[in-house]
């Protein structure tokens, strides 16, 4: 009840997000943004507001931080925000019936047959890179001991020391049981902790291994590297382009806006523009507009 309680309060506190700025902008834009909390998605918001802006006539407005995917998509239904990034792992939250396969290709597939149906939303092409949970080591280790994907350290695994988010260990369908039964991988000591603090403990040697996110900017910060999950045992969170295929429809020209960037934003791509916000504090805004211009991807 106090759980069902505090998801109805963080939609709440979104929509009134929504509406203040809706309503603070005086002028009506074209099109709004809606972005989740984390850096990477302000970031491609304002990748797709420049490229848009440059090459067509319509105006975009961004409203970042909203709490959760599922805010953004709620709030995409309402029309209160017409585009978004989305991940492909987001067809596992129950939104309509999937097969529950793991496959890229399919998981994909299934993301855009699934919210063109039930949402009118056009799922696009993915960007490039994913960002999911992937085992990290020391670059240094990876290097010694040949590490390159996951099976490679079950040679080690009685002497490791695994560093892992507390509420992973509990999870019973993709948390530390059943991964430990699909790699045959049980590591010598684990050592429970919040995910924000796994980058430091691994990299000043506390543990050996962690588990962490795919591209977030303390993987270059720390030198640390990730293992490629060589049994897919994580869903794949393909990051894509999600508008209302209403809006598509009335400006097919935004498709062709945002085309350039499709495919061509790979992880080290995505973990570097998240360092110069993260760690370097530049604005997303400014890191973005680098970015197109290195690529020559700007008219303007």
């Amino acid at each position: 009840m106090a759980l069902k309680k505090l998801k109805w309060i963080t939609t709440l506190v979104g929509l009134m997000m929504i509406v203040a700025f809706t309503s603070a902008c005086g002028i009506k834009s074209d099109i709004t943004i809606g972005t989740q909390t984390y850096t990477e998605t302000k970031i491609i918001a304002e990748i797709y507001k420049a490229l848009i802006e440059d090459q067509t006539d319509l105006k975009v407005d961004i409203i970042p931080d909203l709490a959760s995917s599922s805010l953004v998509i709620n709030a995409m239904k309402k029309n209160d925000v017409q585009m978004s990034t989305l991940y492909t792992g987001e067809i596992f939250n129950n939104h309509f019936p999937i097969s529950g396969t793991k496959d890229r290709a399919e998981v994909l597939k299934e993301a855009q047959e699934g919210f063109q149906e039930y949402f009118g939303f056009t799922w696009m092409n993915p960007l490039g890179f994913e960002n999911t949970y992937a085992f990290t080591v020391r670059r240094d280790l990876a290097e010694t001991n040949g590490y390159t994907k996951i099976s490679d350290v079950k040679k080690d695994m009685a002497n490791m020391k695994l560093g892992v988010d507390t509420t992973w260990l509990e999870r019973s369908t993709d948390g530390y049981p059943a991964f430990s039964k699909a790699y045959d991988i049980k590591f010598g000591q684990i050592f429970p902790m919040e995910i924000s603090l796994v980058y430091s403990a691994v990299a000043n040697e506390q543990v050996d291994i962690v588990l962490a996110y795919s591209t977030d900017s303390r993987l270059k910060a720390y030198e640390l590297q990730t293992l490629q999950d060589d049994k897919q045992f994580f869903p794949p969170y393909d990051a894509s382009p999600v508008l209302r295929s209403d809006l598509l429809k009335e400006h097919p020209e935004i498709q062709d806006a945002i085309a350039p960037i499709v495919g061509k934003l790979d992880a080290d791509t995505m973990i570097s523009l998240n360092y110069q916000v993260d760690i370097e504090k530049k604005s997303e805004r400014e890191v973005a507009i680098a970015y197109l211009k290195e690529q020559g991807l700007l008219k303007s």
